[in-house]
């Protein structure tokens, strides 16, 4: 295989990019599969990936209804689970009929066929969906209503609340509104994803004919109305009120609101594409118009009206999902952001690390001499992202001593200070190298206007390779200092977005290594131009070597454990999928090897299998932050080992992109990694447990103590620390 990678000439304009061939990516090296019968005996040892997937956004459900937790982030977690919800129709599902329909489909892993995983995806979403609108009636509602925050219907208003609709309707939403008839003059409108509508029947008072017309609820204003007295009515409730307005001279019959998902996943033909950043353009316009998956109605919706949207959007009656109104809990974001420090997480301020704390002065740390003095290990958002990660990019733009700068860039926010800090570098004539991966799912447009941006500004950037996403996250500053040049790296298991950092749980090594430092001036080189470097010390890369390296690892395991030494396997990820590297855990569960997991999403280990995986625990933590790093630590012997970094054991990870892991330097820091899973796996930690039928349960204490909350408990200790 040939990957392609795009790099801009300074000296020419913006995107005038050539396109360049760059040495091929090799797949992992080959490896001996262990002989035995795993096939044979254990024929269905993997679970469903996107049914368990599924039982991940079950997990969000069952925070939104723990009573424990602060309200109006029950309501946030409500907000969370639609919007995965959606996404995964968009992406998952949408894939799913797409290979149906194509006649490519395969039988999964698990042994399933994609037609029996899409009957089960819609047996199991349909009954949660409905367990949330139950949830959100039933508990949501009413105990906003006990705090005085009070969501109403229309019918609830009084009449000075309806006047007061009655004007925003007039003077905000009614000059916005659009609506579209359907009759032989005026086609069914083209309905677009995620949004939310109205259809209406009107009806001719003379002749009494009925017409369907179709109005759309703008999404620039807030899903819920302020009425003062933090009362809220849904902005659709005061649109069908006031529909009249719309339709002068017609008797308004009936109004429903309903809600179509489409297929939103990009098709890019990359290895045909002459230029990869116009193909993604084109495409991410055709994501527009991409066929239904599903169809979201209000479960008191005429029939004929149901059949009328059924025949037009083309869609089976499988694929519509009743529900009770309103629809499209994502407003309650709005809710949840509302000044109600009572009802919210206790406030969290992201301390400075403390080996890049000032000590005495006020004005910041010279981040350079701090990481020349000691590795720094940074977790966040525990560790203050913009005090470390991000001084460390300016300080960089700004140190005159400073030589270059190259990063990869992911996912970044739109007011990215990083972006700012790049920009300077290369206008303060630095050298700059940004590779900026184009293809970010639902950041595409976003990475796009910044790698124009950073072009402008005479900044190096590539967009990723060809057949691959980068997904590392690396940050190099090469400095002239008295004794030569010194290179200060950063390797992460998060993106350079300040604003996800505060929310995301993410570790990142900044160092000054010189083994670390060689091999990422390595990968830098293979992914910018003609360097072609497979061998690394401290790294893993994907897709090189990631699997391999994590199999022979777990490999070494089994061989200590049966030489009688120390033998113990970690891993903390987003998800584990990839059936390779399941199988060598179960093999190391056969050679009696302890294993612990733990998963946020989705798990395709089945845990506890008598003469499978009998020493394999899996357990998954959610909470108000988002668990986002990955570790993989190995006993190895009585001397530990930890890796960090971007890559998730998963087919898209392993094999189609661009992903480091990096080992750890120090004792110290593995230890402190170590310290972390000591907690996340103590027995008095709350978590779910992952049972080997695909089920998981809320655990319960062992001895009746309350259980600890992992992130209140590092967030106590960062409090304790700073004190």
């Amino acid at each position: 295989m040939t990957t392609d990678t795009f790099a801009s000439d300074p000296d020419q304009g913006p995107l005038e990019s050539s396109l360049r061939v760059v040495a091929p990516f090799d797949v992992d090296p080959p490896y001996e599969p262990v002989a035995d019968d795993l096939e044979e005996q254990f024929p269905d040892r993997f679970l469903d990936r996107e049914l368990s997937w599924l039982r991940f956004n079950q997990r969000v459900l069952e925070l939104a209804e723990n009573p424990e937790l602060p309200l109006l982030e029950r309501a946030r977690f409500l907000a969370i689970f639609t919007s995965n919800l959606d996404e995964f129709f968009m992406v998952r599902v949408a894939g799913l009929k797409r290979r149906i329909v194509a006649g490519v489909a395969v039988r999964a892993a698990s042994g399933l066929m994609p037609k029996e995983v899409l009957a089960q995806i819609w047996s199991e979403s349909a009954v949660l969906m409905q367990r949330q609108a139950q949830v959100f009636r039933e508990q949501i509602i009413p105990a906003l209503a006990d705090e005085g925050i009070e969501l109403v219907r229309w019918d609830d208003l009084d009449r000075e609340e309806q006047r007061v609709c009655k004007r925003i309707f007039k003077e905000r939403v009614f000059p916005v509104l659009t609506p579209l008839a359907v009759d032989p003059a005026h086609p069914f409108p083209y309905i677009s994803g995620l949004s939310l509508n109205l259809a209406v029947l009107v009806a001719n008072p003379k002749t009494g004919k009925e017409h369907f017309a179709r109005v759309k609820v703008p999404q620039i204003f807030n899903r819920f109305i302020p009425l003062g007295n933090q009362r809220f009515v849904p902005l659709e409730d005061v649109i069908a009120e006031h529909l009249k307005r719309l339709f002068p001279g017609m008797e308004v019959r009936a109004v429903h609101t309903f809600r179509v998902t489409r297929n939103e996943d990009l098709e890019v033909e990359e290895d045909d594409a002459e230029n990869l950043l116009q193909a993604l353009e084109k495409e991410l316009l055709r994501r527009r118009f991409g066929p239904p998956v599903r169809l979201e109605v209000e479960e008191s919706i005429d029939e004929h009206v149901l059949d009328l949207l059924v025949s037009e959007l083309d869609i089976s009656n499988e694929e519509v999902v009743r529900l009770p109104g309103p629809l499209d809990l994502r407003g309650l974001h709005d809710i949840a952001d509302l000044d109600r420090q009572d009802l919210k997480y206790e406030a969290f301020l992201p301390a400075t690390h403390r080996l890049l704390a000032p000590v005495e002065s006020a004005s910041p740390v010279d981040v350079f001499k701090a990481v020349s003095r000691s590795d720094v290990l940074l977790h966040h958002p525990y560790d203050s992202f913009s005090t470390s990660v991000q001084r460390f990019i300016e300080q960089a733009a700004a140190d005159p001593h400073v030589l270059a700068i190259k990063q990869t860039l992911y996912r970044t926010s739109g007011d990215s200070p990083i972006i700012d800090a790049l920009v300077d570098a290369a206008e303060a004539g630095k050298q700059v190298l940004v590779i900026v991966e184009i293809k970010a799912r639902f950041d595409e447009q976003a990475n796009i206007r910044w790698a124009r941006k950073l072009e402008q500004a005479g900044c190096h950037v590539v967009y990723g390779l060809v057949g691959l996403k980068t997904h590392c996250k690396l940050a190099m500053a090469v400095r002239e200092e008295a004794d030569g040049i010194k290179r200060y790296t950063h390797i992460g298991t998060g993106n350079y977005n300040p604003k996800t950092a505060r929310m995301y749980e993410d570790f990142g090594l900044l160092t000054t290594n010189e083994a670390i430092g060689e091999d990422v001036a390595h990968l830098f080189n293979n992914l910018s131009g003609w360097s072609r470097n497979a061998s690394y010390e401290q790294l893993m890369v994907a897709p090189d070597s990631v699997r391999a390296g994590l199999i022979g690892r777990i490999r070494a395991e089994v061989a200590n454990h049966r030489a009688g030494l120390p033998a113990r396997i970690r891993i903390k990820a987003n998800s584990i999928v990839d059936e390779a590297l399941i199988d060598e855990l179960y093999h190391a569960s056969r050679a009696e090897v302890p294993i612990e997991l733990l998963v946020r999403g989705i798990c395709a280990v089945r845990p506890g299998v008598p003469g499978l995986s009998e020493t394999i625990r899996v357990r998954s933590i959610l909470g108000r932050f988002l668990e986002h790093s990955r570790i993989f630590w190995f006993e190895n012997g009585g001397s530990p080992e930890a890796y960090i970094g971007s890559a998730d054991m998963m087919h898209r990870n392993l094999d189609r992109r661009v992903e480091v892991l990096v080992k750890l330097p120090e004792p110290e820091l593995v230890a402190q990694v170590g310290g972390v899973l000591d907690r996340a796996f103590d027995e008095h930690t709350a978590a779910w447990h992952l049972g080997a039928d695909g089920s998981w349960t809320a655990n319960a204490s062992p001895d009746g103590e309350p259980l600890v909350n992992l992130q209140d408990y590092l967030v106590s200790r960062q409090r304790r620390r700073n004190r």
